[in-house]
């Protein structure tokens, strides 16, 4: 039995969907660009009138509307949205589907340690996700490439800026790993993972505007600010963060799994 290929079978629909969303949001966003650059100095002027702190919470602070990697920085905090709700969908959904459909005593019936299900469904999500990524990188250079007019942007931070997408992903698929075994059962994935993306991109805006360094210690979207990671060609030292999260939650979820009683249909 192939639990990575089933699996990554049965997100396949959903794989097409959020590459196809992110493609689509990347096309809509750079089809624009060569019309705001060229009021963006305008744009650029009124942004700097706008409270500090509004500005610190939307990650804006330092951005120019008017280059290419400046707009991009911008959208890509939306790219990021996406890509976070689809990690925790994943996350949230791949040991706890099982329990929910009441199919996991079948699986675990089967001569396959609890170990190999938890690494084959963990591969097959990151499979998932590096499609999406991938698609996230073809779509950045060929859109940005095409409607970037006559306006010419280094590649280097924009790699920087996409490779951050791995890490940004990790964090909230084994952060919804974790969680849905702490509760006693996901009965819908939707809610678990809408409420774990938005609640650390709130926490985020809400850091910035409270000046709270606290809370941006705690959110992805404060460790791959693009704003950040665009001028200073660099990763924030936070992103440190990040990695410690995924070892910590990929380490707890294998013993919690190891432990977890399966509740069998009645």
């Amino acid at each position: 039995m192939n639990i990575y290929l089933h699996e990554l079978r049965s997100t396949a629909r959903s794989i097409v969907i959020w590459s196809l969303s992110t493609a689509i949001l990347i096309l809509v966003f750079t089809s624009v660009f060569s019309s705001i650059a060229k009021d963006a100095e305008l744009l650029n002027q009124a942004m700097a009138q706008f409270p500090e702190e509004l500005l610190i919470a939307f990650g804006m602070t330092g951005m120019d509307l008017s280059t290419v990697l400046g707009y991009f920085s911008f959208l890509f905090l939306f790219v990021q949205i996406l890509l976070a709700i689809q990690a925790s969908n994943y996350g949230f959904s791949m040991l706890s589907v099982e329990e929910r459909e009441l199919t996991a005593d079948f699986l675990l019936t089967k001569p396959v340690s609890r170990a190999r299900i938890l690494v084959s469904k963990f591969l097959s999500a990151l499979t998932a996700l590096t499609i999406t990524n991938a698609v996230v990188w073809v779509s950045s250079f060929v859109f940005l490439n095409l409607f970037r007019g006559d306006k010419t942007f280094e590649s280097g931070p924009l790699i920087l800026l996409l490779l951050s997408i791995i890490i940004f992903q990790l964090v909230f698929l084994t952060l919804g790993m974790l969680i849905s075994l702490v509760v006693k059962r996901v009965r819908s994935v939707t809610p678990f993972s809408m409420g774990l993306a938005f609640g650390m991109y709130v926490l985020a805006t809400f850091g910035g505007m409270l000046g709270d360094a606290k809370l941006e210690l705690i959110t992805p979207f404060k460790h791959f600010d693009a704003t950040y990671i665009v001028n200073h060609q660099a990763y924030d030292p936070k992103a440190l963060i990040s990695v410690a999260f995924i070892l910590i939650s990929v380490v707890t979820t294998y013993v919690l799994y190891q432990r977890r009683n399966i509740p069998a249909p009645v």
